[in-house]
């Protein structure tokens, strides 16, 4: 729910509101992401409420992102564990299936003040043994607690963290080695650095195995290679720098099969997750095969029908690919 602002003492009429834009752009799930709503800090009866509100407007909450909450920030560490096992419990209360947690911390006066929060330097968490452990230890505990209530537990990529590169990341979740605990390879956060970065597609390649979430956004990106000048923006995933066609199929052929959360920041955020979602659908076509299945049975048909994916931008194909991971992602449409 990203390109909504906090609503946690709203009515909720207001959830109702927000809510309602989401389904009608066409999303079925969606991501309570706690910079929208904190459930884990909602009385029982606002719970009650928000439950209500998903039921009218037939949204399924596949997942609840807490977003800089990390379990080994040196001053709130231990506030943040406690608010992440209120956050699995409400997720529990809430039907959702997947919890995505992070080591990135609250935001520095700088970045608060840039207009894009990533231009300037963050917290960098230390990468010393006592850290390393601290964070596999209290990882570990939200990962069996998630367990206990049949969650699974994601977490997410992000740079100057234990989770800031793909080596770094696969090694904290095999350290961890709970089956119900994968990554969240949002690597459209390390991509937009203004610094040199890892290569997409091999970070793709070395997570996806042990993944089961996928924040999932683009940017164009340029770099000046006489000045090092860098500049990244975020733009929709169809026209961004990011090769997702390549990215996508690579995921799956290493067996990713996970939900999707699609993203976008700034303008209308909302309406290009929408598009998003809809081109992760064409993506998702393609890389399972139902793309090429859908063209051939198309050329025995006569006359053959027009209902590709160019004759229905809004909703796809009517004819076309509409089994398998492309038509059941959890595209919660707003992003965490």
């Amino acid at each position: 729910m990203l390109p909504f602002s906090d609503s946690q003492d709203a009515p909720s009429e207001t959830w109702l509101d927000q809510l309602a834009q989401v389904a009608f752009e066409g999303f079925e799930h969606v991501d309570l992401t706690d910079g929208w709503l904190r459930a884990g800090d909602l009385d029982p009866s606002r719970r009650a409420e928000l439950a209500d509100v998903l039921r009218q407007v037939r949204l399924d909450p596949i997942a609840l992102s807490a977003i800089r909450r990390s379990v080994i920030d040196p001053d709130r560490g231990e506030d943040n564990l406690a608010y992440s096992h209120r956050t699995i419990d409400a997720a529990a209360e809430l039907g959702c299936r997947i919890v995505s947690v992070g080591l990135h911390r609250p935001l520095l006066p700088a970045q608060r003040e840039a207009l894009w929060f990533w231009t300037e330097p963050g917290p960098r968490d230390p990468n010393d043994p006592d850290t390393w452990q601290l964070a596999v230890d209290r990882l570990s505990e939200l990962g069996r607690h998630a367990a206990e209530l049949g969650l699974e537990l994601s977490l997410e990529m992000y740079e100057d963290t234990l989770l800031g590169s793909g080596a770094s990341a696969v090694r904290l979740v095999t350290d961890i080695g709970l089956d119900n605990v994968g990554l969240n390879p949002d690597l459209g956060n390390l991509y937009r650095l203004h610094q040199p970065i890892e290569d997409f597609q091999a970070a793709v390649a070395a997570c996806a195995p042990v993944s089961n979430y996928w924040h999932i956004k683009s940017y164009l990106r340029d770099e000046e290679p006489a000045t090092g000048a860098v500049v990244a923006v975020p733009a929709p995933m169809e026209s961004g720098s990011i090769n997702y066609r390549q990215a996508i199929t690579t995921a799956l052929d290493l067996g990713f099969a996970a939900p999707f959360c699609v993203e976008h920041y700034g303008g209308d955020g909302l309406a290009v997750s929408a598009a998003n979602a809809r081109y992760l659908r064409r993506l998702l076509a393609v890389a399972t095969g139902e793309a090429r299945e859908w063209v051939l049975a198309r050329a025995t048909q006569d006359p053959p029908v027009a209902t590709g994916p160019a004759a229905s931008p809004a909703t796809g194909p009517t004819t076309g690919p509409t089994t398998g991971r492309a038509t059941h992602l959890p595209d919660e449409g707003v992003p965490s």
